[in-house]
Protein backbone atom coordinates (compact mmCIF):
# COMPACT_ATOMS: atom_id res chain seq x y z
CA UNK A 1 0.00 0.00 0.00
CA UNK A 2 1.68 3.17 -0.80
CA UNK A 3 1.91 6.09 1.70
CA UNK A 4 4.01 9.42 2.08
CA UNK A 5 4.76 11.45 4.58
CA UNK A 6 2.92 14.77 5.96
CA UNK A 7 4.48 17.68 6.78
CA UNK A 8 4.21 17.01 10.08
CA UNK A 9 6.11 13.37 9.43
CA UNK A 10 2.58 11.43 9.83
CA UNK A 11 2.04 8.33 7.21
CA UNK A 12 -0.95 9.01 5.28
CA UNK A 13 -2.16 6.15 2.71
CA UNK A 14 -2.85 7.35 -0.80
CA UNK A 15 -3.53 5.49 -4.06
CA UNK A 16 -2.72 6.14 -7.73
CA UNK A 17 -4.29 5.03 -10.56
CA UNK A 18 -4.60 5.60 -14.42
CA UNK A 19 -2.75 7.94 -16.76
CA UNK A 20 -3.85 11.68 -18.08
CA UNK A 21 -5.28 14.68 -16.72
CA UNK A 22 -3.82 14.50 -12.65
CA UNK A 23 -7.55 14.23 -10.71
CA UNK A 24 -7.04 14.18 -7.12
CA UNK A 25 -10.17 12.66 -5.47
CA UNK A 26 -10.80 14.26 -1.54
CA UNK A 27 -13.41 12.19 0.19
CA UNK A 28 -16.53 13.29 2.60
CA UNK A 29 -15.61 14.26 6.70
CA UNK A 30 -15.33 10.75 7.67
CA UNK A 31 -14.86 8.74 4.86
CA UNK A 32 -11.90 7.68 2.95
CA UNK A 33 -10.48 6.96 -1.20
CA UNK A 34 -13.13 4.71 -1.39
CA UNK A 35 -15.53 6.90 -1.70
CA UNK A 36 -14.92 7.53 -5.59
CA UNK A 37 -15.55 3.20 -5.93
CA UNK A 38 -18.93 4.02 -7.89
CA UNK A 39 -17.09 6.35 -10.17
CA UNK A 40 -13.61 5.23 -11.24
CA UNK A 41 -14.54 2.79 -13.75
CA UNK A 42 -16.59 5.53 -15.60
CA UNK A 43 -13.47 7.92 -15.82
CA UNK A 44 -10.93 6.97 -18.51
CA UNK A 45 -8.13 9.63 -19.50
CA UNK A 46 -7.72 10.65 -16.07
CA UNK A 47 -4.83 9.62 -13.72
CA UNK A 48 -7.46 8.73 -10.19
CA UNK A 49 -5.29 10.08 -7.13
CA UNK A 50 -7.26 9.66 -3.92
CA UNK A 51 -6.37 10.30 -0.25
CA UNK A 52 -7.39 9.14 2.39
CA UNK A 53 -7.05 12.14 5.09
CA UNK A 54 -4.91 11.78 8.28
CA UNK A 55 -7.23 9.85 10.89
CA UNK A 56 -9.43 7.99 8.00
CA UNK A 57 -9.18 4.86 6.20
CA UNK A 58 -5.76 3.40 6.27
CA UNK A 59 -3.83 6.93 7.43
CA UNK A 60 -2.29 7.08 10.76
CA UNK A 61 -4.09 8.66 13.59
CA UNK A 62 -2.94 12.09 14.33
CA UNK A 63 -3.51 14.91 17.20
CA UNK A 64 -7.28 15.67 16.70
CA UNK A 65 -6.38 19.48 16.29
CA UNK A 66 -4.48 19.01 13.44
CA UNK A 67 -8.10 17.34 12.13
CA UNK A 68 -8.42 20.39 10.12
CA UNK A 69 -9.60 22.02 6.74
CA UNK A 70 -6.24 24.10 6.69
CA UNK A 71 -3.73 21.07 7.38
CA UNK A 72 -5.79 18.74 5.48
CA UNK A 73 -5.31 21.10 2.21
CA UNK A 74 -1.38 21.07 3.35
CA UNK A 75 -1.61 17.42 3.66
CA UNK A 76 -3.03 17.46 0.00
CA UNK A 77 -0.28 19.87 -1.48
CA UNK A 78 2.63 17.16 0.34
CA UNK A 79 1.23 14.55 -1.73
CA UNK A 80 0.89 16.50 -4.71
CA UNK A 81 4.91 17.08 -4.06
CA UNK A 82 5.41 13.63 -3.44
CA UNK A 83 3.94 12.39 -6.46
CA UNK A 84 5.65 15.47 -8.95
CA UNK A 85 2.53 16.45 -9.79
CA UNK A 86 2.70 20.25 -10.02
CA UNK A 87 -1.03 20.99 -11.11
CA UNK A 88 -4.28 18.57 -11.09
CA UNK A 89 -8.25 19.21 -11.04
CA UNK A 90 -10.06 18.35 -7.64
CA UNK A 91 -13.05 16.62 -7.34
CA UNK A 92 -14.02 17.05 -3.93
CA UNK A 93 -17.00 15.67 -1.94
CA UNK A 94 -18.29 17.72 0.64
CA UNK A 95 -15.21 17.84 3.65
CA UNK A 96 -13.06 17.61 0.14
CA UNK A 97 -14.83 20.29 -1.31
CA UNK A 98 -13.66 23.05 1.15
CA UNK A 99 -10.59 21.82 0.82
CA UNK A 100 -10.66 22.13 -2.97
CA UNK A 101 -11.83 26.15 -1.15
CA UNK A 102 -8.85 26.51 0.71
CA UNK A 103 -6.10 25.06 -2.37
CA UNK A 104 -7.51 27.77 -4.70
CA UNK A 105 -6.76 30.36 -1.92
CA UNK A 106 -3.28 29.41 -0.24
CA UNK A 107 -1.96 27.28 -3.91
CA UNK A 108 -3.96 28.49 -6.75
CA UNK A 109 -1.07 27.95 -9.27
CA UNK A 110 -2.16 23.89 -8.55
CA UNK A 111 -5.27 23.83 -9.29
CA UNK A 112 -6.90 23.27 -13.02
CA UNK A 113 -10.47 23.08 -11.97
CA UNK A 114 -12.62 22.10 -9.17
CA UNK A 115 -15.84 19.59 -8.88
CA UNK A 116 -17.57 19.70 -6.04
CA UNK A 117 -19.64 17.12 -5.02
CA UNK A 118 -23.00 18.71 -2.55
CA UNK A 119 -21.19 21.39 -1.43
CA UNK A 120 -21.13 24.97 -1.66
CA UNK A 121 -19.92 28.46 0.02
CA UNK A 122 -22.98 28.16 2.64
CA UNK A 123 -22.92 25.11 5.37
CA UNK A 124 -27.02 24.93 6.65
CA UNK A 125 -27.50 24.63 10.61
CA UNK A 126 -29.26 21.70 10.79
CA UNK A 127 -26.84 19.82 8.68
CA UNK A 128 -24.02 20.54 10.79
CA UNK A 129 -25.95 19.46 14.02
CA UNK A 130 -26.98 15.91 11.77
CA UNK A 131 -23.39 15.71 11.80
CA UNK A 132 -22.54 16.52 14.89
CA UNK A 133 -25.09 13.86 16.55
CA UNK A 134 -23.72 10.79 14.72
CA UNK A 135 -19.62 11.85 14.39
CA UNK A 136 -16.96 9.37 16.45
CA UNK A 137 -19.78 7.58 17.74
CA UNK A 138 -19.88 3.28 16.76
CA UNK A 139 -22.88 2.18 15.41
CA UNK A 140 -25.62 0.34 17.23
CA UNK A 141 -26.11 -2.70 14.19
CA UNK A 142 -23.93 -5.69 15.00
CA UNK A 143 -23.76 -6.45 11.51
CA UNK A 144 -23.09 -4.97 7.81
CA UNK A 145 -26.50 -6.63 6.81
CA UNK A 146 -28.07 -4.74 9.95
CA UNK A 147 -26.17 -1.35 9.20
CA UNK A 148 -27.42 -1.60 5.37
CA UNK A 149 -31.00 -1.89 6.44
CA UNK A 150 -30.10 0.59 9.15
CA UNK A 151 -28.46 3.21 6.54
CA UNK A 152 -31.78 3.32 4.30
CA UNK A 153 -34.22 3.77 7.10
CA UNK A 154 -31.91 6.32 8.10
CA UNK A 155 -31.44 8.08 4.68
CA UNK A 156 -34.69 8.69 3.37
CA UNK A 157 -33.80 11.49 0.80
CA UNK A 158 -32.23 8.83 -1.11
CA UNK A 159 -34.68 7.20 -3.41
CA UNK A 160 -34.72 4.08 -4.97
CA UNK A 161 -31.11 2.92 -3.67
CA UNK A 162 -31.29 -1.03 -3.92
CA UNK A 163 -29.86 -3.30 -0.94
CA UNK A 164 -26.70 -4.08 -2.35
CA UNK A 165 -25.56 -0.43 -2.60
CA UNK A 166 -26.44 0.18 0.92
CA UNK A 167 -24.49 -3.44 2.39
CA UNK A 168 -21.85 -1.46 -0.37
CA UNK A 169 -22.14 1.93 1.72
CA UNK A 170 -22.24 0.24 5.19
CA UNK A 171 -18.79 -1.93 4.26
CA UNK A 172 -17.56 1.38 3.45
CA UNK A 173 -18.46 2.93 6.49
CA UNK A 174 -17.89 0.67 9.25
CA UNK A 175 -15.74 -1.95 9.77
CA UNK A 176 -17.14 -5.56 11.40
CA UNK A 177 -15.83 -6.53 15.10
CA UNK A 178 -16.56 -9.27 17.27
CA UNK A 179 -17.77 -6.58 19.78
CA UNK A 180 -20.51 -5.01 16.69
CA UNK A 181 -19.34 -2.62 13.99
CA UNK A 182 -16.74 0.09 14.72
CA UNK A 183 -15.93 3.24 12.84
CA UNK A 184 -12.93 3.51 10.24
CA UNK A 185 -11.82 6.88 11.41
CA UNK A 186 -10.41 8.17 14.50
CA UNK A 187 -13.66 8.75 16.82
CA UNK A 188 -11.65 11.87 18.19
CA UNK A 189 -12.66 13.49 14.94
CA UNK A 190 -15.59 14.35 16.70
CA UNK A 191 -13.70 16.67 18.86
CA UNK A 192 -12.07 18.89 15.82
CA UNK A 193 -15.79 19.35 14.55
CA UNK A 194 -16.69 20.42 18.03
CA UNK A 195 -14.28 23.04 18.62
CA UNK A 196 -14.63 23.88 15.05
CA UNK A 197 -18.34 24.49 15.79
CA UNK A 198 -17.74 26.72 18.44
CA UNK A 199 -15.45 29.36 16.19
CA UNK A 200 -17.26 31.78 14.41
CA UNK A 201 -17.95 30.47 10.77
CA UNK A 202 -16.13 32.34 8.09
CA UNK A 203 -17.58 33.48 4.41
CA UNK A 204 -16.70 31.69 2.38
CA UNK A 205 -17.69 32.77 -0.70
CA UNK A 206 -14.31 34.49 -1.55
CA UNK A 207 -12.91 30.73 -1.03
CA UNK A 208 -15.56 30.07 -3.49
CA UNK A 209 -14.70 32.88 -5.82
CA UNK A 210 -11.10 31.97 -6.27
CA UNK A 211 -11.96 28.22 -7.23
CA UNK A 212 -14.29 29.66 -9.73
CA UNK A 213 -12.29 31.46 -11.47
CA UNK A 214 -11.49 27.84 -13.39
CA UNK A 215 -13.42 25.72 -15.11
CA UNK A 216 -16.06 24.60 -12.24
CA UNK A 217 -18.71 21.73 -11.89
CA UNK A 218 -21.34 21.94 -8.61
CA UNK A 219 -23.84 18.59 -8.08
CA UNK A 220 -26.32 18.80 -5.50
CA UNK A 221 -28.62 15.72 -4.30
CA UNK A 222 -31.95 17.13 -4.63
CA UNK A 223 -32.74 16.44 -1.15
CA UNK A 224 -30.01 17.72 0.19
CA UNK A 225 -29.92 19.49 3.42
CA UNK A 226 -26.32 20.63 3.14
CA UNK A 227 -26.41 22.52 0.19
CA UNK A 228 -29.15 23.79 0.19
CA UNK A 229 -31.02 24.90 -3.07
CA UNK A 230 -31.39 28.26 -2.12
CA UNK A 231 -27.19 28.46 -1.99
CA UNK A 232 -26.97 26.41 -5.29
CA UNK A 233 -29.25 28.81 -7.24
CA UNK A 234 -27.22 31.79 -5.92
CA UNK A 235 -23.79 30.08 -7.21
CA UNK A 236 -25.32 29.60 -10.67
CA UNK A 237 -26.33 32.78 -11.22
CA UNK A 238 -22.85 34.31 -9.67
CA UNK A 239 -20.89 31.88 -11.72
CA UNK A 240 -22.72 31.68 -14.97
CA UNK A 241 -20.13 29.70 -16.98
CA UNK A 242 -20.48 26.98 -13.93
CA UNK A 243 -21.48 23.18 -14.74
CA UNK A 244 -24.69 22.76 -12.77
CA UNK A 245 -26.52 19.59 -11.83
CA UNK A 246 -29.07 18.31 -9.28
CA UNK A 247 -29.22 14.85 -8.91
CA UNK A 248 -33.08 13.59 -8.44
CA UNK A 249 -33.57 11.07 -5.78
CA UNK A 250 -30.11 12.08 -3.94
CA UNK A 251 -29.74 13.48 -0.76
CA UNK A 252 -26.18 14.39 0.89
CA UNK A 253 -24.45 13.20 -0.80
CA UNK A 254 -24.57 11.36 -4.72
CA UNK A 255 -22.93 8.56 -5.19
CA UNK A 256 -20.87 10.03 -8.21
CA UNK A 257 -22.39 7.13 -10.98
CA UNK A 258 -25.68 8.70 -11.27
CA UNK A 259 -26.21 9.70 -15.16
CA UNK A 260 -26.81 13.22 -14.30
CA UNK A 261 -23.45 13.33 -12.06
CA UNK A 262 -21.56 11.05 -14.75
CA UNK A 263 -23.12 14.07 -17.49
CA UNK A 264 -21.93 16.64 -15.47
CA UNK A 265 -18.53 15.95 -14.54
CA UNK A 266 -17.70 14.12 -18.20
CA UNK A 267 -18.45 17.94 -19.65
CA UNK A 268 -16.53 19.46 -16.68
CA UNK A 269 -13.16 17.26 -17.63
CA UNK A 270 -13.76 18.08 -21.48
CA UNK A 271 -13.34 21.62 -20.63
CA UNK A 272 -10.33 20.73 -18.72
CA UNK A 273 -8.69 19.18 -21.32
Amino acid sequence: MPYFSAPDGLSLHYTDEGTGLPLICLSGLTRDGRDFNYLAPHLTGCRIIRLDYRGRGASEWADWQTYTIPVEAADVVALMDHLDVARAAILGTSRGGLIAMTLAAIAPDRVIGAALNDVGPVIERDAVDQIIAYIGRRPSWRSHEEAADGLAAALPTFENVPHTRWLNEARLHFVETEDGLDLTYDPRLRDAILAADTDEVPDLWPFMDALAQRPLCVLRGANSQLLSAATFGAMQVRYDKMIAAEIPGRGHVPFLDESQSLRALHTWLDRLQ
